[in-house]
C-alpha cells in the first residue's frame, strides 16, 4: 500500500484509445490465452435469474427469477437501451450446462474467478442455487476458482419486484444477524464452500467479502463485538484445517471520503481485522464513463494511501438499474462514452496498480459477470456482443498497448 495520495490524470488516457479486437457478433475462437497464473481476475455473479425455491414466488411469480423485472425494462430517453437484450437468452444462471459454457467463456478471455454473491435471509440462505446447482454442478467447475460476497444488505418489498410491490417499501429483509444467526452462516460456508480445492485462498487462507460493515456493525452492537465475532469466524476456519480466514470489507462504490470520514473508515478496518479493501462497483458514479473512471481511480487512491491493508482494484462495465426504478432516469444512467475501449483502457489501469503493488496478491475485480438489471456485465448482448470479454483479454493478456494507436493482437 503506497502512502502518497496522487490523483490521476487519465483523461487523455481514456480517450487516447486501442479498439479492441474482434468481431462484436461472433464469440472469438481463437486458442485460449490466461491472465496468468499471478492474476486473479474475479467477476462478481448476480444469482437471481432462476426460481428460488425459499422465496422466488414471493419476489419473481413467473418462475424466471429477476428476468421477470430486466425484460421489463423501458426507454428513460432517446436512445436509452432498454431492455437490454442477452445474445444467449434469458438463460437460468442454476443450470449447469449454462455454467459450463460461462465458465469457459470466462477461462478463455482472461477472467479466472468468480464472485458469488452470497445471501442469508430468515434464518437461511437466498439464490444460492445458482452456486450449488449451477456453479458447483457445472463439469467443468474444477478449472474457475471462486469466492463468496456476503451480500448482507436490507431488502425493501419494492426493490427487486416494482411491478409487484409498486410503491411498498418496508423492509422485507434486515441484513443485519445475530451471534446466534451468524454461528450458522460460519458453519455452512466453512463446510460447504472453503473446503473445496477450487475455493479461493490467499496464502492458504479462504477469502470471504463483507457487503454491509454497517449491517454487520448493527448486529453485533459495536466494532469490538464485531472484532469479536469476526475472530469468533477465523478460530473456526483454523478448526478446520486452514490457517486463517482473508476477510475482505467490501466497500461497495462510494465516493472520496472527507479527511475525517477517510480517518474513521481506516480506524474501522484496523480495529475489526479486516485483511483487505475491495469493491463491488468501482465507485465514482457519473453519467459519463471516462468522468466516472477519473473519479474511481481517485478513490482507490485515497483508500491505498490511509489503509495498512491491500486494496484491490475495480473496474465496472457500466451503470443503469432503471428497470428496478420507474423514477429513474437519464441522470441515474451511465451513458456517455460507455465503450469497451474505455472499459479496455480502465482495467489496464487497474492492472498497471496491481503490478505497482507486489506486495499483494494482483487481484483485481470486475463489475459484474451477469449484472443485467443494473447494466454492467461481461457476458455476450446483442448490442455489444463478446466485445467487453475481448477487451479483457486483450488487456490481461499483454497485447493491449495503447500507446500502439490501435493496434492490438488478435
Amino acid at each position: 500500500m503506497r502512502k502518497v495520495f496522487i490523483f490521476a490524470q487519465i483523461g487523455f488516457a481514456l480517450l487516447a484509445l486501442p479498439l479492441i479486437a474482434g468481431n462484436r457478433g461472433e464469440e472469438d475462437k481463437s486458442d485460449q490465452k490466461d491472465s496468468g497464473d499471478d492474476y486473479y481476475v474475479a467477476a462478481y455473479v448476480w444469482p437471481s435469474c432462476h426460481h428460488d425455491k425459499r422465496f422466488g414466488e414471493l419476489l419473481w411469480p413467473e418462475g424466471e427469477g429477476e428476468w421477470e423485472v430486466i425484460r421489463k425494462g423501458t426507454p428513460r430517453f432517446e436512445g436509452h437501451y432498454q431492455p437490454r437484450l442477452p445474445l444467449w437468452g434469458y438463460e437460468q444462471d442454476n443450470d449447469p450446462e449454462v455454467v459450463e459454457r460461462w465458465i469457459d467463456l470466462a477461462l478463455g478471455h482472461g477472467v479466472n474467478v468468480f464472485v458469488y454473491d452470497w445471501y442469508w435471509f430468515d434464518d437461511g440462505p437466498f439464490l444460492e442455487s445458482a452456486l450449488n446447482d449451477g456453479f458447483l454442478k457445472a463439469a467443468n467447475n474444477g478449472k474457475m476458482q471462486f469466492y463468496l460476497m456476503w451480500a448482507n444488505h436490507d431488502v425493501k418489498k419494492n426493490y427487486w419486484n416494482v411491478h409487484r410491490y409498486k410503491d411498498d417499501e418496508s423492509i422485507l429483509w434486515d441484513g443485519a444477524v445475530n451471534m446466534s444467526q451468524f454461528s450458522h452462516i460460519v458453519k455452512r460456508v466453512i463446510s460447504q464452500y472453503f473446503t473445496r480445492p477450487n475455493y479461493l485462498k490467499i496464502d492458504g487462507m479462504p477469502v470471504l467479502s463483507i457487503f454491509s460493515i454497517e449491517n454487520l456493525l448493527e448486529g453485533f452492537g459495536s466494532v469490538e463485538a464485531t472484532r469479536q465475532a469476526l475472530d469468533y469466524f477465523r478460530e473456526e476456519v483454523k478448526k478446520a484445517g486452514f490457517p486463517g480466514l482473508h476477510i475482505q470489507w467490501n466497500q461497495g462504490g462510494g465516493a472520496v471520503m472527507s479527511e475525517e470520514a477517510a480517518r474513521v473508515f481506516a480506524g474501522k478496518v484496523e480495529k475489526m481485522g479486516f485483511n483487505s479493501v475491495a469493491m463491488y462497483n468501482m465507485g465514482g458514479f457519473n453519467e459519463d464513463y471516462l468522468r466516472y473512471g477519473e473519479q474511481s481511480v481517485r478513490i482507490r487512491e485515497q483508500m491505498d494511501a490511509i489503509l495498512d491493508v491491500p486494496v484491490f482494484p475495480c473496474v465496472s462495465v457500466g451503470w443503469d438499474d432503471t428497470p428496478r426504478f420507474p423514477a429513474k432516469g437519464a441522470k441515474d444512467v451511465v451513458r456517455y462514452h460507455q465503450t469497451p475501449e474505455s472499459f479496455a483502457a480502465l482495467l489496464s489501469l487497474a492492472k498497471q496498480y496491481a503490478d505497482s503493488h507486489p506486495d499483494q496478491p494482483r487481484l483485481i475485480t470486475i463489475n459484474a459477470w451477469n449484472e443485467w438489471v443494473e447494466g454492467s456485465y461481461l457476458l455476450p448482448d446483442m448490442l455489444n456482443g463478446f466485445s467487453y470479454l475481448q477487451a479483457v483479454k486483450t488487456v490481461m493478456n499483454g497485447s493491449y498497448d495503447p500507446r500502439t494507436n490501435g493496434k492490438v493482437d488478435k
